[in-house]
């Protein structure tokens, strides 16, 4: 073959080749408009004369028979989807989603085992949470205190200073610092003591449903003592025994334990249920909810009146207030009440007189109600005062005074024993100007939202005749205030690094127990 053959075929190759790189061009041009990529094509050798590859010339093809692209899915195209299909595939998804999570949190009627609640721990004594003993014998700057000594040292009243040196005498729990006592998982929303006078015993609920006890009656054991001070005998010291259970699936609002039943706590949850744990048997069983578990209405608070250890009594983020008593079968023994619009953050009972009571509610009242006189169609309350911004919590004492936190930054007690309370019949009414409160006290409520709302907490039983309440303060300090509002002392201690904000006092030792929000509590006695 002459040299001049071979030019004429490399320039028919070279031709060709040209041709095929201008018809993958305008290809590659008419996807990229409509939004399409095309597959990678292998590049076009020029330079490789060694190894020539004959192939046939390529068929010049018109257009529309163009083959298209590999198929790519919307979403890598850049293109929202149109498809119908793909649209109800992606709604059942997110409803499979939403489902799930709505599961997950929905209440569980069945009665509970030990073995079936328990998260961590150990049991305290026993077979039982509680041993047979408790059962038979019965705005400021930051971290800057705002009563210290001084205040005690200056006081001219012998009854009130007296009060106040024996409140300064509470220390904090010296067997374990406040960071080691995670009673509960998540953030503590309610805490009780147990009646009981021979130990300590506490009881945190938290924001997922879980349920902390600690025994504070438990010491360090010796070979800790010893070695507390040696950072190589960290396995010596053993964290405080507690035990977390789980009965709610959600947060645990409201705990109470009737005097004349020690053995049994009462828990109310945002689950829409109120259950009953037997701590000798640790069993726990529902005693309160909606007939249908699809109905979504949170406890916000649970009380039982003094004489009555059978009825329960409540309060709902629906604005409801309702009452069951647990010796007959729920359904058509439980009444309810609309007495807001809003949510009612929380109520009590009268202790000595139970048909009255108090709630505290976001449409920014509070409200004086007589159960003896309480209209189904149109409840009309003994009386209500109205605050600036929402109320959190209304606290009744067993004097007839009603401590009420709330936004406005304020601590407000109203007085109604002194106006007459227990004598009054029923239909009994109070203008406005009897409702306003008889002492304000000035108190930083900005919580924010990782931190649970600061409600006051009476002690029920005090051992004098001044009565006296706690609360959580922003500076990591817990308050207590007498009911004229002077205030008897400021808790606090080595150790505390969040705010105890959840603050409870025992219903006749002078023990104040505070919860944070990392689920750790500190205890002064």
């Amino acid at each position: 073959m002459s040299g001049e053959e071979l030019s004429e075929f490399e320039k028919q190759r070279l031709a060709n080749i040209a041709e095929r790189d201008a018809l993958l061009k305008k290809l590659t041009q008419d996807a990229q408009s409509s939004g399409l990529f095309p597959p990678k094509m292998p590049k076009a050798s020029t330079g490789d004369k060694t190894k020539p590859k004959k192939k046939p010339a390529p068929k010049v093809k018109k257009e529309e028979d163009t083959p298209l692209p590999r198929r790519i899915s919307s979403r890598l195209r850049g293109i929202a989807a149109e498809s119908e299909v793909a649209k109800r595939k992606a709604e059942e998804q997110y409803v499979a989603v939403q489902e799930a999570e709505r599961a997950k949190r929905a209440r569980k009627s069945d009665a509970f085992s030990l073995n079936e609640m328990l998260v961590s721990g150990q049991k305290l004594s026993g077979d039982s949470l509680i041993g047979v003993d408790v059962v038979t014998k019965g705005v400021a700057m930051p971290y800057q205190r705002t009563f210290g000594d001084e205040d005690i040292e200056k006081t001219t009243d012998k009854d009130l200073k007296a009060l106040r040196e024996e409140m300064r005498g509470l220390s904090l729990w010296q067997a374990w610092e406040p960071n080691r006592i995670k009673l509960t998982p998540e953030r503590i929303y309610s805490m009780t003591f147990h009646p009981s006078e021979t130990k300590p015993l506490i009881f945190a609920g938290d924001k997922m449903g879980h349920l902390g006890v600690l025994d504070a009656s438990q010491e360090k054991p010796v070979s800790a003592i010893k070695h507390e001070d040696d950072d190589d005998e960290d396995d010596d010291d053993p964290d405080p025994v507690f035990t977390t259970l789980k009965p709610h699936t959600r947060t645990i609002s409201c705990m109470t334990i009737h005097p004349s039943k020690p053995t049994h706590l009462y828990t109310a949850s945002y689950d829409s249920s109120i259950r009953e744990m037997d701590l000798e048997k640790t069993t726990s069983t529902e005693q309160y909810a909606p007939e249908s578990t699809s109905e979504d209405v949170p406890i916000s608070g649970v009380d039982m009146a003094a004489d009555d250890p059978n009825c329960l009594y409540w309060t709902t983020l629906a604005g409801e207030f309702g009452r069951h008593d647990m010796r007959t079968p729920r359904k058509g023994s439980v009444t309810t009440w609309e007495l807001s619009e809003k949510k009612i953050g929380g109520f009590s009972l009268y202790p000595t007189h139970p048909h009255y009571f108090a709630t505290a509610s976001l449409d920014r009242t509070m409200r004086l109600w007589d159960l003896r006189k309480l209209s189904h169609k149109v409840p009309v309350p003994v009386g209500e005062h109205v605050s600036r911004l929402s109320v959190s919590h209304a606290a009744f004492n067993s004097a007839g005074q009603i401590a009420t936190s709330s936004y406005d930054d304020t601590l407000k007690i109203y007085d109604f024993g002194a106006k007459g309370l227990a004598s009054w019949k029923p239909g009994h009414s109070l203008p406005d100007n009897e409702m306003k409160p008889d002492t304000v006290v000035r108190h930083n409520c900005q919580t924010g939202r990782w931190v649970t709302i600061l409600r006051p907490q009476w002690q029920l039983n005090p051992q004098s005749h001044i009565q006296r309440f706690c609360i959580g303060n922003m500076n990591r300090f817990v308050d207590i205030y007498s009911s004229s509002g002077d205030q008897l002392a400021q808790l606090d201690g080595e150790g505390i690094t969040a705010v105890p904000a959840v603050a409870v006092f025992h219903r006749s030792k002078n023990w104040v127990a505070g919860g944070t929000a990392s689920g750790k509590i500190c205890l002064w006695m």
